[in-house]
């Protein structure tokens, strides 16, 4: 913008001179809130005041939609407060926010308030909204389910808050190189986010190493060690349409300047005088740092602790603070006002350390302590993957957490004790069941084990995942606690997966339902089945996907350089890369069908259906074959996207450094979606959903969720394939015992890479895992070989059916009719009736 006077009636400061720079938080009006967000360009500056532009912009916008989070996040407090109900406190190690601008302004109603007075400040919505980061505080499915329940609860008023921690650099930021992937640091924080609240009065200690002391009285207490300070920063999650405004609460850790050696320092000593502050910024700097090597192992450990503690010391401190007072209250009323929730076993540490803060600083004895330990905590166990249950060597958590080794031993001792006393039969199983694994070669501790052992209610993601859990993973447990295990299936919030991300198709979907009530409850999705034939939906069906599609074609080409044409299929895979999410299937798949179509006459190629293929995800820093496939699917690109006798039919992209804001581009706009996991797997997926309720189809094996979405939507709109969960362990033995025999066509796509047709990197690493019937990173364990003939086939069903518009079409809307089961609104409302026992708390 004009810096000057000139024209276009702007000040000196590049703010509009038409428009007083007056502060009104809760304005309603659009000419009102563009004097708000003038007030905050001006008072709250965070820049040179010489610009007004779209960065500008952007942070004053955020500052004035974070005015009303503020009034109402205050009001919510005071209810709750007031009220004093049962309130849940979920602990995770990952939230995968996503941009909250959208976000705020659409649950609060007021987009196109904001959208108006942004035009008369000079600047279009769209623009200022590309300038917010994705906040770096997850790595995939863990991170973002974390997320949807938060906006669920907030929107089911529920008195519930979350626990994370404000990783300075998240995960990492994927740039694709000639190399393949490399990792950066995420820069998320590099200038500040606004939507954070530092609550200076808000701090904890948090202590590591040191030594247990045995006092005169025979208690216990642990002393010495480092301590670090754990700071609260708080995120606002407003509800859609509500006032009730919950609260994501981020740690951050702290050393003070009583930390800090001012002798050491003037002696020139500066690493050492400041040895405290390094290590408590190291805590929080990246999301599941490498830990390959005992330090590796020592910090993230340390960051799960720090979690853990900071929480639990915050959630005991609001217990009390509330129960002030109040004449006589009892430490057995705890688990009637507080449910804690841990999302996978990275919290495990709140069991052992609730049991602390109960013995040593309240004072209870073992048995109460265990009581209250018992009933207040719940589990969510979210893989069967042996390598993500997590084993500890007992040496470092010794070494880092002497009192909690202490009560794990304890809990693992009257454990083995109730067992021999009251299920004999159930004696030999002990080793596998106990939660310290004495192998002396590698002593552990079994988190999974000991969750399972303290939690009141364990629940798996998905149908199939909650079967395989009480089945094999948990069986023998469930025969001692049979009502202990539930299954809660994953949902999506509908706001951010459709409402926001898809605005064309959600007009849609409110003109044909005649409401709009659909946004939060999403089961009137079922109405859409009446019209699935009606060739008036049909067409604005089809041009709603055409725009996603188009604006996904714009990203694509700003991003990569590619060029993809919207009238052909777009096929999208977005996840982690893993070799059980089998990203490697997909390319495969992509390399045969590039080879059929090299062979094929140009009169040929004409009848086939047109395919642009896309693949993002990032792979662990470590997960050498992970990275491997990443570079073989761009090296596929390169050569199949320059290749002018194809390249009109087949395009193959990899859609580098996918989050969050990513996926709201991705999503809307796919066709068919790729769920492709070795069956018994996936614990769940959520993006399945994500696409299905966006009307994509899709191709996918009968794991995690796949199972449901295909019994929702009709199994006559789900392209299936592959082995099942209960004939996987049955293939390994006929693979280990030589008896399997590859698919030609299987043959053929390994061999044409060896070729050499997409460079001179050597894939044969990454081949021969799929080779050989047993050994360590070979024999195809996850079975790619078995399931490649049918994948094919699937393919090919899809390709017929896209050439039938019509029934295309049809399949679409049936797939968005049917996906009412997947919001997190119905899974959250399961949760809290279910395991939380808590109740809405609805902000007058």
């Amino acid at each position: 913008m004009a810096t000057t006077e000139q024209g276009n009636g702007t000040t000196a400061s590049g703010i509009s001179a038409k428009i007083p720079a007056a502060a009104h938080p809760l304005a309603k009006e659009p000419m009102e809130i563009a004097s708000n967000i003038n007030y905050h360009a001006r008072y709250s500056p965070h820049f040179s005041p010489f610009k007004f532009e779209a960065e500008q912009a952007y942070y004053a916008t955020a500052e004035s939609v974070r005015d009303r989070l503020i009034q109402q996040w205050n009001e919510t407090y005071l209810h709750y407060h007031k009220v004093d109900p049962k309130q849940t406190y979920y602990l995770s190690m990952e939230y995968l926010q996503g941009r909250a601008l959208t976000n705020a302004i659409g649950n609060l109603d007021i987009h196109d308030t904001y959208a108006n007075a942004l035009k008369k400040l000079g600047h279009e919505l769209e623009e200022i909204v590309e300038q917010e980061k994705d906040a770096a505080l997850g790595n995939g499915g863990l991170g973002r389910l974390a997320s949807c329940f938060l906006d669920s609860m907030a929107t089911l008023n529920l008195p519930a808050w979350g626990y994370g921690l404000r990783y300075r650099y998240g995960l990492f930021k994927q740039r694709i190189t000639k190399e393949g992937q490399e990792e950066f640091a995420e820069d998320w924080l590099e200038k500040f986010s606004p939507w954070e609240i530092v609550r200076h009065d808000v701090v904890f200690p948090v202590r590591f190493f040191g030594q247990v002391e045995v006092k005169p009285d025979g208690s216990r207490i642990w002393v010495g060690g480092e301590v670090v300070q754990a700071l609260a920063y708080d995120v606002p999650i407003p509800g859609y349409k509500t006032k009730n405004t919950n609260s994501l609460r981020l740690w951050e850790a702290k050393a003070g300047a009583e930390d800090f050696n001012l002798f050491q320092f003037n002696d020139g000593q500066y690493e050492s005088a400041a040895q405290l502050h390094s290590k408590a910024q190291q805590i929080c700097a990246v999301l599941y740092p490498g830990d390959a090597t005992e330090s590796g192992k020592l910090l993230r450990l340390k960051q799960q602790f720090f979690l853990c503690s900071a929480s639990l010391q915050d959630i005991i401190f609001r217990f009390k603070e509330r129960k002030d007072g109040k004449d006589s209250w009892q430490w057995s009323e705890f688990p009637s006002k507080v449910a804690v929730q841990m999302n996978d076993t990275h919290p495990t540490l709140a069991i052992p350390e609730l049991m602390r803060l109960l013995m040593d600083e309240e004072g209870l004895g073992w048995d109460e302590a265990w009581d209250v330990t018992t009933r207040t905590i719940a589990y969510t166990n979210h893989t069967v993957l042996p390598e993500a249950l997590e084993k500890w060597s007992q040496a470092v958590m010794w070494k880092l957490l002497p009192r909690h080794m202490e009560i794990v031993e304890e809990i693992d001792k009257r454990f083995i004790t109730m067992i021999r006393s009251t299920r004999i039969d159930l004696e030999s199983k002990l080793s596998t069941m106990c939660i310290l694994d004495n192998n002396p070669q590698k002593p552990v501790v079994r988190m999974a084990n000991l969750c399972v052992v303290s939690s009141h209610t364990v629940n798996g993601v998905a149908q199939l995942h909650s079967d395989i859990l009480k089945a094999e993973l948990f069986a023998d447990y469930v025969s001692i606690w049979p009502s202990k295990f539930q299954n809660k299936t994953n949902g999506i919030t509908p706001r951010r997966w459709l409402r926001f991300c898809s605005p064309e198709l959600s007009n849609i979907i409110t003109k044909w339902l005649k409401t709009d009530k659909w946004v939060n409850n999403l089961d009137l999705l079922t109405e859409l089945r009446k019209f699935a034939d009606n060739a008036d939906l049909h067409a604005e069906w089809a041009s709603a996907k055409m725009a996603n599609k188009q604006r996904l074609a714009q990203y694509i080409l700003q991003v990569t350089g590619v060029t993809i044409d919207p009238n052909s299929l777009f096929d999208i895979q977005v996840k982690r890369i893993h070799e059980y999410k089998r990203q490697l299937l997909n390319i495969l798949g992509a390399i045969y069908r590039y080879k059929k179509l090299k062979e094929m006459s140009p009169e040929e190629r004409k009848k086939t259906t047109p395919r642009t293929i896309m693949i993002g995800g990032k792979a662990f820093a470590t997960y050498t074959n992970a990275k491997r496939i990443v570079k073989l699917v761009n090296d596929v690109g390169a050569v199949v996207n320059t290749d002018p006798e194809v390249n009109d039919y087949l395009k193959v992209v990899f859609v580098p450094n996918y989050n969050v804001s990513v996926a709201e581009i991705l999503i809307p706009g796919s066709e068919l979606s790729q769920h492709i996991s070795t069956a018994g797997m996936e614990a769940s997926g959520t993006s399945n959903m994500k696409f299905a309720l966006n009307g994509c189809l899709i191709i996918g094996t009968l794991d995690g969720a796949n199972v449901e979405i295909r019994e929702e939507i009709g199994e006559e709109n789900f392209f299936l394939f592959g082995a099942t969960a209960d004939e996987v362990p049955k293939l390994r033995k006929e693979r280990e015992d030589g008896l399997f025999k590859p698919d030609p066509r299987f043959e053929e796509a390994k061999k044409f890479i060896r070729s050499g047709a997409f460079g001179s990197y050597d894939y044969n690493p990454l081949l021969d895992s799929l080779e050989g019937n047993t050994g360590y990173g070979r024999g195809d364990y996850f079975l790619v070989g078995y399931d490649f003939p049918s994948y094919m086939d699937a393919q090919e069903r899809v390709d017929e059916a896209y050439k039938d518009r019509k029934r295309w079409l049809k399949m679409s809307i049936l797939s968005t009719a049917g996906s009412g089961k997947f919001s997190s609104d119905r899974t959250i409302a399961q949760y809290a009736k279910e395991i939380w026992n808590i109740e809405e708390c609805r902000v007058p």
